[in-house]
């Protein structure tokens, strides 16, 4: 069984963001981040503990992947989502989260587990794919349209 120390030290070594909310009514407040989250958001423990995570989003919630987690956590369910969120400076990030829940002994939902990576290298690298394949859709049109046109049916 591995212990308190060991337990707090590989949290801490993490590259991703660990976060624990309870659960206080509607509101999941925050009880603990790690270093990592600090330095993925700039926000630090003191500044954030028992606030909601949504401060995140800025007034950015307009996003299909908060009604996924916000229904994973009126269920008591996991979820993996991307969502846009907002660091200190008020830059944004494409924040992955994986969302569990922990039970107590009595069954009853208590805390919200969120492991949080920056994948906003990977989002726009996505995103520029889908423009490049959208053009090149264009160009195979354009081209198509001029072969009709000049006769030539044979390239």
């Amino acid at each position: 069984m591995i212990n308190a120390k060991l337990l707090q030290m590989v949290v801490n070594a993490s590259n991703d963001g660990i976060v624990v909310a309870e659960r206080e009514g509607r509101d999941k407040p925050l009880i603990y981040v790690n270093p990592a989250f600090e330095r993925m958001t700039g926000y630090t423990l003191d500044e954030i503990l028992y606030q909601d995570c949504r401060f995140l989003q800025s007034g950015d919630r307009d996003q299909p992947a908060l009604m996924a987690i916000r229904e994973a956590l009126d269920s008591g369910g996991m979820c993996r989502e991307i969502l846009r969120n907002y660091r200190k400076d008020g830059s944004h990030f494409w924040n992955e989260l994986s969302l569990s829940t922990v039970y107590n002994e009595a069954d009853k939902q208590t805390y919200f587990v969120g492991v949080q990576k920056d994948v906003t290298l990977q989002v726009k690298a996505q995103q520029r794919v889908a423009q490049l394949e959208a053009q090149l859709a264009e160009l195979k049109a354009e081209l198509a349209a001029l072969k009709a046109t000049s006769g030539i049916n044979k390239l």
